[in-house]
C-alpha cells in the first residue's frame, strides 16, 4: 500500500496531457484495470494520484491496478 500523505493530485486535463490518451481511452482502460483509478474529490471533481500516473507512464503495457481481475 502506498503512503498517500505526500502524493499530489493531477486533474483530468493534466493526465490527458501527460499520457496523450483521450478521455474515453482513459475510462476504457480504467474499467479494464490497465490504468490508474480516478479519485472523486467532490460531486463534479476527479483527479488521479501523481505517483500512479508516473507508474503507468513508466510501464504502460505492464501496468495493472492492484486487485484488478
Amino acid at each position: 500500500m502506498k503512503d498517500r500523505r505526500t502524493d499530489s493530485f493531477l486533474r483530468q486535463e493534466e493526465v490527458i496531457a501527460r499520457t496523450t490518451l483521450s478521455e474515453s481511452t482513459i475510462r476504457r482502460r480504467e474499467r479494464a484495470g490497465t490504468f490508474p483509478r480516478r479519485v472523486m474529490l467532490g460531486a463534479n471533481s476527479v483527479a488521479w494520484y501523481a505517483s500512479d500516473i508516473d507508474d503507468w507512464i513508466a510501464d504502460p503495457m505492464g501496468y495493472r491496478v492492484s486487485g484488478a481481475a
